[in-house]
C-alpha cells in the first residue's frame, strides 16, 4: 500500500521524459517534414523557407521558387535604382525653382552702375564650386522614406533566404544582382567627380 504511489510516480517519469523525447525528435525527423540545414546544403524537394507554407513538393515548384528569388533580387536593383531616380528629380525640381526665381533686369539708358549693382545682389554668395544643399520637403523625404522602407524590407527577404545556405537559391541571389545591375545599373557616368559612377557612393551593405 505503501509503495503504490512512489512505484506510480517512478513509471510516471520514464513516460513524461519518452514523451519529451518523442515530441523533440517529430520536430526534426517525422515523415514529410521540412529539410533544413545551417550548413551548405542542395536540397530540393522537401526542402522549406521561411515558413513551412514555402515547402517545395516537386522539382517544378523548386524551379519557380528559384525563377521567384532572381526575380526578388531584380526588384532590389529596380528600388535601388528607384531611389537615385527620384533623388535626381528632386534635385531637378530644386534647381529648376531656383533659376525660375531669378529676376530678369532689364537695363535702362544712363543705368549701367545700378543693373551691375542689381546683379551683384542677385547673384549667389556661395564660393565658385561649392556644393549648393538643400533640404527636400516633407512629402518628398516621406516617399525617400518609403523607397528606403522597401528596399531594406526587400533586402532583409533575400538575407533570410541565403541563411538557408542552400547553393541552388544562393546561385540564384547571384545571378539576379547580376541582372538587376545590368539593367538597372547602366547609366552614364559623371566626367567631373573622376568617372566615379552615381550608383557606388552607397556601398552595398549585407543584401540592401
Amino acid at each position: 500500500m505503501a509503495m503504490s504511489p512512489t512505484a506510480t510516480g517512478a513509471m510516471a517519469m520514464p513516460s513524461s521524459s519518452g514523451g519529451a523525447m518523442g515530441g523533440m525528435g517529430g520536430m526534426g525527423g517525422m515523415g514529410g517534414s521540412c529539410k533544413i540545414s545551417m550548413l551548405w546544403n542542395w536540397y530540393t524537394v522537401d526542402s522549406c523557407f521561411i515558413a513551412r507554407s514555402w515547402r517545395i513538393k516537386s522539382t517544378g515548384m523548386f524551379a519557380g521558387s528559384c525563377i521567384g528569388v532572381i526575380l526578388l533580387v531584380i526588384i532590389l536593383e529596380a528600388l535601388r535604382r528607384a531611389g537615385k531616380e527620384y533623388d535626381r528629380y528632386i534635385v531637378a525640381q530644386k534647381v529648376k525653382t531656383m533659376t525660375s526665381s531669378v529676376p530678369t533686369l532689364v537695363s535702362a539708358p544712363g543705368s549701367t552702375n545700378s543693373s551691375k549693382d542689381a546683379i551683384a545682389h542677385a547673384a549667389p554668395t556661395h564660393a565658385p564650386g561649392a556644393p549648393r544643399r538643400f533640404r527636400p520637403t516633407i512629402l518628398q523625404q516621406a516617399v525617400r522614406a518609403l523607397l528606403h522602407m522597401l528596399q531594406f524590407a526587400v533586402a532583409y527577404f533575400v538575407m533570410l533566404l541565403a541563411m538557408y545556405y542552400n547553393g541552388y537559391i544562393i546561385i540564384c541571389i547571384f545571378i539576379g544582382a547580376y541582372i538587376g545591375y545590368f539593367i538597372f545599373g547602366y547609366e552614364s557616368f559623371s566626367m567631373s567627380a573622376g568617372g566615379q559612377d552615381r550608383m557606388q557612393e552607397n556601398s552595398t551593405v549585407c543584401c540592401g
